[in-house]
């Protein structure tokens, strides 16, 4: 099954972002104008549910859009999307098979589902036109972090990239790997896909053997690589790190990058957009405004000025027009700065508060083995189906799993995540856990109000 894929437009799209990364503030506003002008065009005319909202004529602002939230546009689905083949029930029954990551939908379009971190899973769909603009910013706006590497090897022929993550689903980041796989074979000897969800033993066992001169994976488990490395346990040394999905601390970076003697470079994305921002060489974390636009905006849905975070942030995608999102509540705390980066950059510079959770370190003593969050997460939302709770440790032998929803319904989903949360800390090799549930219970929120799903504690 071919995989969509426009060569000439492709070109297209990696001069235009290659251009754009030197371009000046000016040339930048010009570039999102009139791509926000062809997106609002699409949705009033291509989406019934979008139509139906601004049934007038005249010109359309951003202003004018209503802020669009997920269980809404969910519940819209099927007058949502502006190609009426699109229907939510067939999409759900294509990403509920495996064997259909990276694979397109319709013959056209690539799929991939949010990790449910704020609520229920979403689907969102990418035709060639939106998944050219994801590719070129992931392979353009990273900084060059090992110059003589363009020398000696300008095509990265020899370049080894492993990804640990969640790998059994539709996530972004594993369908865009696969995807990539799949169009060109000669990544497909250099590019490798390795579950946290196994106890750490089989990861360090599968790293070691493909030996990768980078990992991309999540701050908590480049830690946890680190301390693998620093032990003896882990032999193979990358040559850099990159990491995203999670906040990556000062401390963080700086035990990974000490281990490794290697570069980290981070960098912002989501479902609804891959590739929102990435660090330049001096540590900031450019934003591609030439590509989407971010409104951090306060309880009220009011703007924040700049250099203030604000208490969600409104995301309007640029690139895609098959499956608008126009003022899409993130529900990300980002923080948007006017001054410009030391680097050169017009890129506007943000900051980003993202997850915040921990990994946790059970079983008995003498054989504490750490277990990282996400994959916590992943267990219990794709195992149970359990999207709003919160997972606090009150010992190394001991948890408790909460959420806030009651009755029979919440009861139920809270006994399927202790089952399979049970059986998968065994399998990891904690032993037996006590884990006591409670329906409810509002969530415990971190200092930056963001609620933390998985918290440490005990002795």
């Amino acid at each position: 099954m071919p995989i969509p894929f426009d060569p000439w437009q492709s070109m297209i799209v990696a001069a235009d972002v290659a251009m754009a990364s030197r371009a000046s503030s000016d040339d930048l506003a010009k570039r999102t104008a009139g791509r926000l002008r062809a997106v609002l065009d699409s949705a009033i005319h291509g989406s019934p549910m979008y139509r139906h909202l601004l049934h007038r004529s005249g010109e359309v602002r951003l202003a004018d859009m209503p802020i669009a939230r997920k269980s809404e546009l969910m519940r819209s689905f099927d007058t949502w999307c502006c190609d009426p083949a699109l229907r939510l029930e067939p999409l759900r029954r294509f990403v509920a098979d495996p064997g259909n990551i990276g694979r397109p939908f319709l013959d056209r379009y690539t799929v991939w589902e949010s990790s449910g971190s704020s609520g229920e899973p979403a689907l969102f769909v990418q035709d060639a036109a939106a998944m050219a603009v994801y590719d070129a910013l992931e392979a353009l706006r990273k900084p060059d972090l090992r110059p003589m590497r363009r020398v000696m090897d300008p095509f990265g022929l020899g370049e080894r990239i492993a990804f640990l993550g969640a790998i059994g689903g539709h996530f972004a980041s594993t369908v865009s790997i696969e995807r990539l796989r799949q169009l060109n074979p000669l990544l497909a000897q250099s590019v490798s896909s390795v579950s946290f969800l196994q106890p750490i033993e089989l990861v360090v066992a599968q790293l070691d053997a493909c030996r990768p001169s980078v990992i991309a994976t999540y701050p908590s488990a480049a830690v946890l690589l680190a301390a693998e490395f620093r032990a003896g346990r882990l032999r193979s040394a990358p040559k850099e790190i990159w990491t995203g999905g999670e906040t990556l601390t000062p401390a963080m970076r700086g035990f990974v990058q000490e281990a490794f003697c290697c570069p980290v470079v981070d960098s912002y994305g989501a479902s609804e957009f891959l590739s929102l921002a990435c660090e330049c060489r001096h540590g900031a974390l450019h934003f591609n405004s030439d590509w989407a636009i971010l409104e951090p905006v306060d309880g009220h849905g009011n703007a924040v000025t700049p250099g203030r975070p604000g208490t969600t942030t409104l995301l309007t995608n640029l690139a895609n027009h098959v499956q608008p999102l126009i003022r899409y509540d993130l529900g990300d705390c980002v923080t948007l700065h006017e001054a410009p980066c030391t680097c050169g950059s017009h890129l506007p510079v943000i900051e980003v508060i993202g997850r915040c959770d921990d990994t946790l370190r059970l079983g008995p003593a003498g054989h504490r083995v750490q277990v990282l969050p996400l994959a916590l997460s992943t267990v219990l939302e794709e195992g149970a189906g359990l999207f709003d709770f919160q997972l606090v440790q009150n010992g190394p032998r001991e948890l408790s799993l909460s959420m806030a929803g009651h009755g029979k319904a919440a009861v139920a989903a809270l006994q399927r995540g202790r089952s399979v949360l049970a059986t998968f800390l065994r399998e990891q090799g904690a032993g037996t856990v006590r884990i006591h549930c409670a329906s409810g219970q509002p969530p415990r929120r971190g200092r930056s109000g963001k609620v933390q799903r998985v918290i440490a504690g005990g002795p």
